[in-house]
């Protein structure tokens, strides 16, 4: 008698955990429509892109967009970089954990006025006394990117993002941000 209440109870248990899991599954994880992936950078972040590019030119800057879109295989072949092909660790993203693989996201470097492709953050080709670089994060910020240098960990300080309060989990389960 005993045992049967036991095991009656031990069911019980285990089909209560079983809901629990399939709601909690559909409450932190809801199902997004079918989306494509991203083939190009998405047009907003572009128009952001543009403007930021103009608005350090104004300033005597010359921002140089080193990357922009790139796909899941490109970042996987970028993610290797250091790990089982030749060269430095410059991401820890995988192919499709970027946010470069849904089109939000850039990276950049200066033109020196020697014509030279620069990622030194202390360079001050303007002359006015501040860092290029830094004048560049301030201006991007302003235009809503968040900068890789902010990050607490895995520094990325060449990257900015425009993830539309977007994770890179809800990407990947196929939600994509407006167009507009």
């Amino acid at each position: 008698m005993r045992v049967a209440k036991l095991l009656r109870l031990i069911v019980f248990l285990l089909i209560m955990f079983v809901v629990g899991l399939l709601v909690y599954q559909y409450i932190v994880f809801p199902e997004y429509e079918d989306a494509l992936m991203p083939t190009n950078l998405h047009p907003v972040v572009a128009e952001k892109r543009d403007d930021l590019i103009v608005r350090a030119a104004d300033k005597g800057i010359t921002v140089v967009i080193t990357d922009d879109f790139r796909s899941s295989e490109d970042q996987e072949a970028l993610y290797e970089k250091g790990r089982t092909v030749e060269g430095n660790i410059v991401t820890n993203a995988r192919g499709g954990e970027s946010y470069h693989n849904f089109g939000l996201a850039i990276d950049f470097a200066l033109l020196t006025v020697d014509g030279v492709l620069v990622w030194d953050m202390e360079y001050d080709g303007n002359g006015n006394g501040l860092s290029d670089w830094m004048e560049v994060v301030d201006i991007a910020k302003e235009i809503g990117f968040e900068w890789g240098g902010d990050w607490a960990s895995f520094k990325d300080y060449p990257h900015f993002q425009y993830d539309y309060g977007l994770s890179i989990r809800d990407l990947q389960r196929g939600k994509r941000p407006p167009e507009q």
